[in-house]
């Protein structure tokens, strides 16, 4: 009876450790086709216009399509592509990807600097110019890194990129009112031994 059992519980581990092996298989399996798939997108010539098929690629293609379009600096097709990534709410690991590229994307137009090849993690600034000559596309870029927090806080590559869109285009301060500090009331006090005056 004894062995009977063990032979059983054997039985089982081999059934389970196969199912494993069968659901790994099939993931690499995707997961070969989908790097081909990525291999042709970034092969393939720059078209900003893509053809139907192309919107139907899984979103990972598309992501890599849409990054593939940000460095030919084909800008609209890319914000375009980008854009139809992000879902509203709170995105996936794909939109927010999506939503840090199309922020860079942003902050590199604005500050009129091409885009580097390769450079997909952060959008680094040769120089930095005045807020006065800073484009309104550093505030598009402001405000997706911002959207990026509050989905993901501890992102610090949003948090970089912010900081140096704030630095090339510091927000400010709303100014306070300057009134002319008059008082509510006045008293005459008089105090022995001082001339009637004003205070220093």
């Amino acid at each position: 009876m004894r062995r009977h059992s063990v032979h059983g519980f054997f039985a089982v581990g081999a059934l389970v450790c196969a199912g494993v092996a069968l659901a790994q298989g099939l993931r690499l399996r995707q997961t070969i086709t989908l790097n081909q798939q990525i291999a042709a997108t970034a092969a393939a010539p720059v078209e900003p216009d893509a053809a139907p098929a192309a919107r139907e690629a899984p979103r990972e293609v598309r992501l890599a399509r849409a990054v593939s379009l940000s460095r030919a600096g084909a800008s609209d097709a890319a914000f375009k592509s980008y854009s139809g990534l992000i879902e509203p709410g709170r995105p996936d690991a794909i939109g927010r990807e999506a939503l840090f590229n199309l922020g860079n994307m942003y902050l590199r137009l604005g500050m009129g600097q091409a885009p580097e090849p390769g450079d997909t993690a952060s959008a680094a600034a040769p120089s930095l110019r005045s807020a006065a000559g800073a484009s309104p596309l550093v505030e598009l870029a402001k405000q997706r890194y911002r959207d990026l927090l509050r989905v993901n806080p501890g992102d610090w590559d949003a948090r970089y990129n912010l900081e140096r869109a704030l630095r090339v285009a510091p927000e400010e301060q709303p100014a306070f009112a300057e009134d002319e500090n008059v008082p509510v009331e006045r008293r005459r006090v008089l105090l022995r031994g001082m001339e009637p005056g004003d205070l220093p």
